[in-house]
This record gives structure tokens, C-alpha cells and sequence, in this order.
């Protein structure tokens, strides 16, 4: 699905954003799995938490 490859390129963008997945610290794959966790996590409590706009439904 290539036209859909932004999605994915866009979610891996987001988190970037996270200081700790900038670059690869960690040395366990469980580390590094439950800090992308951690990471999508505050992202979306982030996005859910701000208050809609009057012209969004």
C-alpha cells in the first residue's frame, strides 16, 4: 500500500519527538518496546486531553 506510506512515516515522526527514541539507548528489545509504548501513550493522552475546536465534529 504505497500511497498509504505517509501514515507510517508520519506515526514514526511523532516519535522522534521523544528525546529517549532519538537515538537507540536502550539495549533490551523489552526497553525498547515499552518506550515506544510510553511514547504513543503520552502522545495520544496529549491529543485526547486538548479541548476541541468549535469547527471540528
Amino acid at each position: 500500500m504505497l500511497p498509504r506510506r505517509w501514515v507510517a512515516e508520519r506515526t514514526f515522526a511523532w516519535l522522534m519527538n521523544s528525546r529517549r527514541l532519538a537515538r537507540d539507548y536502550e539495549t533490551l528489545p523489552a526497553t525498547s518496546k515499552a518506550m515506544l509504548r510510553w511514547s504513543m501513550v503520552t502522545r495520544m493522552s496529549r491529543r485526547l486531553g486538548r479541548p476541541r475546536s468549535a469547527g471540528r465534529h
